[in-house]
Formats: structure tokens, sequence, C-alpha cells
């Protein structure tokens, strides 16, 4: 895995990482104060090459350190909080003062930076750099940068050479003597080991800490072989550490999709870039329009386009998932995907069009569900999903593997609950139940739109449900609890006891209509119970109550859809059609 995160990596260096920095902190040559800026929008603004300290160098001597010219606002200008406690405060003091020195020091190699250290020096300045974060809303931990005469010392590269010297300065090794080299686990090469690896950062909506999570650790004795220490056990050069790591970072901030409590990060190889409507990944998440079809129409002609050599920069190219979450400040790595670019596109085609299922008014196709509404329709909140469930639906969405059968199951309970509450049902949820049979069982007879040809009778019972609900409402009109909130739970479970009563009621109503109507009820009744033959199952396996609920679901969509030859009426339907919901 490191292997393949470390040839994304792009120009990185130990001592220095990329950064958001939110706000900068304006003066001109001679020192004078003259405003602050909000860079970006959100967060603020990213610079690849921002000065850093590693935590060990942050604590490792005897005075309160700080980072060189990106620091946070608390740190530049003294902005607390207003219920930190006076030892902090002392800190945070001694922490700026360090920053200033800095700022003091490197100015012979970057001459503007002095002006930024008497600004910070200056205590009426500083104090009204305060007065404006605070109107401008600034909180003490953002980042933030002095810039003098609209020189920005993270776009220049002037001070580079004396913050590698420094650097080097205090991180010789404390301990007076030479680490032992050793054979470095990615790269083979002799190295010395870097006593700590940087943090990985941006896994703190999914389990991972604020302050960053560690890819390999070994802070306790269980962890260890062989009396190493620290990351002695899997010894990598500060350099392939600091690349790995800064690639992490760099792909979790602009290729990563939230998946419910791990984070799926990913990215392509075999060509320098690729453009945002070719990333087949993201529409999984976000389909490129809120149309039916777009998704698997757009995939499709990108599939075209390398078969016929229109786009020979995809040839060859290939895509890496990984699913990651953090767990007491460790990364935890779940799974490791890859494979061509060409499969991807092929698999997310499939995808949306294994999910492609008829609206609830049947006048044509839902528009392509996003990978969390399809999650989503599993449970009542997107918390309570299983991780491993949400692991294997990315897994079949983008591997082509089966639909998992606990989803599948949840999915029929579900929606089962919605027609005995008389709620709309889920497009997404209806389209997951359908891509199971397709995927799973090889159903090719499931079709976004009502089959009549379909040969599993547990299909047409559903069906015939849909029928005996219209049948009596046609006769009674809306009489509160009627066939389907009745009897939808027993006949999907065991239709051979529930369907023959519906039957021998259904005569009462036919009575009740005019003799057109009542004809046309009669002839699709024979048809549904033509399809099911002389038989109707006594009972129904899970998988034949989701056909049922297919069924139903189908037969209800076509009759909504006022198809052509429906008696006038039929169409109607109290319950809610908005194909929206």
């Amino acid at each position: 895995m490191l292997d393949l995160v470390l040839q994304q990596a792009g120009e990185s260096e130990p001592g220095f990482a990329r950064k958001t920095v939110k706000w900068a902190i304006t003066c001109t040559g001679d020192a004078r104060y003259t405003g602050i800026v909000q860079m970006g929008e959100g967060k603020g603004r990213p610079f690849d090459r921002c000065p850093h300290l590693s935590q060990p160098e942050l604590v490792g001597g005897q005075e309160a350190r700080a980072h060189y010219l990106v620091e946070a606002l608390s740190t530049v200008a003294l902005l607390f909080d207003d219920k930190a406690k006076d030892q902090d405060r002392e800190r945070i003091k001694k922490k700026h003062a360090w920053f200033v020195d800095l700022l003091h020091k490197s100015a012979t190699d970057a001459p503007y930076l002095d002006a930024a250290a008497r600004l910070l020096s200056d205590d009426d300045a500083l104090s009204r750099i305060r007065e404006d974060l605070k109107q401008a809303r600034g909180k003490p931990n953002e980042l933030a940068v002095v810039i003098v005469d609209g020189i920005n010392p993270l776009e220049r590269h002037d001070w580079h050479a004396w913050w590698r010297s420094f650097r080097a300065s205090i991180g010789r090794t404390q301990s007076g003597r030479a680490r032992q080299r050793m054979r470095c686990v990615v790269t083979g090469e002799c190295v010395e080991p870097a006593p700590t690896h940087p943090k990985v950062k941006g896994l703190a909506g999914v389990g991972g800490l604020g302050t960053g999570d560690v890819l390999a650790g070994f802070d306790k004795a269980a962890f260890q072989s062989y009396g190493l220490e620290q990351s002695a056990n899997a010894a990598m050069a500060e350099a392939t550490a600091t690349a790995y790591a800064e690639t992490l970072n760099r792909l979790i901030e602009t290729k990563s999709i939230k998946l419910g409590s791990a984070l799926a990060v990913y990215w392509f190889t075999g060509q320098d870039t690729l453009s945002t409507e070719d990333d087949v990944l993201s529409w999984l998440t976000q389909p490129p329009e809120q149309t039916a079809g777009a998704a698997e129409r757009r995939a499709r002609e990108l599939l075209a386009a390398i078969h016929t050599g229109q786009r020979p920069d995809l040839e060859g190219s290939r895509f890496v998932s990984l699913l990651l979450s953090g767990a007491s400040g460790r990364v935890m790595v779940r799974e490791v995907m890859q494979g061509s670019f060409e499969e991807l596109a092929a698999r997310t085609a499939d995808w949306f069009n294994h999910l492609a299922i008829v609206t609830r008014d049947g006048r044509g196709l839902a528009p392509d569900p996003k990978f969390l509404a399809v999650a989503g329709s599993l449970v009542r909140d997107l918390k309570e999903l299983p991780s491993p469930w949400m692991q294997q639906l990315w897994r079949a969405a983008i591997t082509g593997g089966r639909i998992p059968a606990a989803a599948h199951a949840r999915a029929v309970l579900r929606a089962r609950l919605d027609v005995i509450a008389d709620q709309s049902a889920s497009h997404a949820r209806m389209g997951l139940i359908k891509a199971y049979h397709v995927r799973n069982l090889g159903d090719q007879d499931m079709q976004p739109y009502l089959n009549p040809d379909h040969p599993h009778p547990a299909y047409h019972c559903g069906r015939a449900l849909a029928l005996f609900a219209r049948l009596q409402r046609a006769a009674l009109g809306d009489i509160g609890a009627g066939v389907v909130q009745r009897y939808y739970t027993a006949a999907t479970q065991t239709p051979g006891l529930i369907l023959g009563r519906l039957a021998s009621n259904a005569k009462n109503h036919l009575g009740k209509l005019d003799a057109g109507l009542a004809a046309w009820y009669e002839g699709q009744l024979a048809d549904i119970m033509g399809r099911i033959r002389d038989a109707i199952p006594r009972t129904l396996s899970l998988e034949e109550q989701s056909l049922f609920a297919l069924g139903y679901y189908q037969q209800i969509a076509h009759f909504r859809a006022g198809s052509k030859g429906l008696p006038e009426g039929i169409a109607d339907d109290a319950c809610n059609t908005d194909p929206s919901q």
C-alpha cells in the first residue's frame, strides 16, 4: 500500500508540509500594520511548502517551541480563548516569543521578515490585530501568516536554506549518538530510521484525532520487537515517512469521500491529471446530472472512447482506493482496492444500470441515486449503518461484487414497513433490491419497469396484491386501512394463505363496479393468476419476498403511469406520487 501511495508523492521534503492558512496579517516594510485578510473560502488557502516541525522536534527542547512562518492565531497574535487558563496563556506567550525570534533570525536570508518580527513585537499593533480578528470572527486555532508589502513568504524560496540549516541544528540526535542504520521496509535502501513518523491528518470525522493519527507507531512495548525502539520497528528514512504522510494528507484533502465511519481515499495513475468530468469515482457520490441514466451513459461513453482510441490518455490508467478510519490515534487501513480505469468505468455503468428503477409515479426512471442515498435507505439514520455494510456496498459498487445479503434483508424489511405505514417507497431502496437480484442471483428478467413475463410466481403474487388493493379502492373508495395495510405482511410471507381469500373477496368488489370496469379488472386478474399458474406458493423465502416487493411496487407504478388502455379512473391514486421524494 505504501508503495502505491509513494508513487503519487509529489515534491516532499522533511521539514515541510502542506497546510491550509486561513488568515494573512499584513504590514508595510517599516512594520506598520495595515489589516487582516481572509485567505480563500471555507477553511482557507492550502500551501504545499510550509515549514513544519515534527512533534518530537516541537517538544524536544528546554524552551517552548512553535512552527516557523505559519502558526495558530493564538501563537502569532496572542488571540486567546476566553476559557484559557493562566498557565496556558503563559506557555503560548513563550511560543509567541520563539515564533518572533525565528522571524528575526531568518531575516538574514529574507530581509522582509524583519518587518514581520517587529510588527509582532509591538503590543499596540498586536492589540489592533486582535480587535480586527475578533470582528472577523477569527478563532485561536486557525492558522495565519504575515505578509509584508504584498510579499507572502509561503510563495517564496529565499528562506528555505536557512530553515533547513536551523532545523538540522535542533534535530541532531538528542542522545549524542547516531542511530543504527537499517534496511528501509519500503525502498529497501540502507537508511537511518526516523524515530517517529509524521501524522496523517483529516480523519477526525471518522474516528481520528484532530491533531492527526500515525500510520506507523510503536509507543507500547507490545508493539515492539527485537529490542527496537519507536519506529525502528518499521524502519524508514525520514524523507520516505514524510513523503507518504504528506501524500496521504493531500489525497485526504482533495480526493476523498466520507462513507459513514470511514473515508474512501482514491486516486488515478497513468496520466498526469484527470479532469473532473472524467472522475468516475466521484460520480458514485455525486452523479454528473440529477437525471435518470446520466452516470451510466457517461461511463459507457468513456468506455467507447477508450475502445475506439479517442481517449489514448486513459489507456493503461489505473485507480487505487483506500478505506481509512482512525482509532486511538492510529490510522486503520480497512481495505485497499485497485484496478484498471476501464474496469472502473464498466463497473460504474453496471452499478447505475442495476440500480435503475421506475419512479413511484411510473412516468420514467428515477434519477441516478447517490451512494449515500443507497446506503442510507437501509436505516433511519445513516449513523446507524454498520461500518462493514458500508464497506461491502462500496466494494460492490467499484468492483462489481455482490450486494451484501444483510443489506438486502434490511432493504426488504424497510420496504415492507413503508407499505404498511402507507409511506412513499424509496427509489434507492427499491433499486438496491433490484440490483441484488441482478447481481447476486443473475436474474436478467428483472427490469426497471413492470415485466409481465417474469418467470417467478412470487413476483406476480406482489402484482396480485397491488391489483386487489386497487380493486377495493375502485369499489369502496378510501375506507382507511385497506387490503395492503392489513394483509401485506402475511401475503409477502405466506401468499398461499392470503391471496386465495382476497381472490374470493374480489368477487364482491367486482359486483359494485360497472360492467366495463369489472371486465377490465377480471381480465387483469386472470392474466396475473395465469402467470402464477396453478399453485400459489405457500411460503416465500427472503429472496422471494423481495421479488414480491418488486412486483407490488412496479405494478403500482404501472397503474399510476396512466398507461394506454387503462379505463378512466384506474391511474388515480390517493397515495403520494411526487417523484422527487
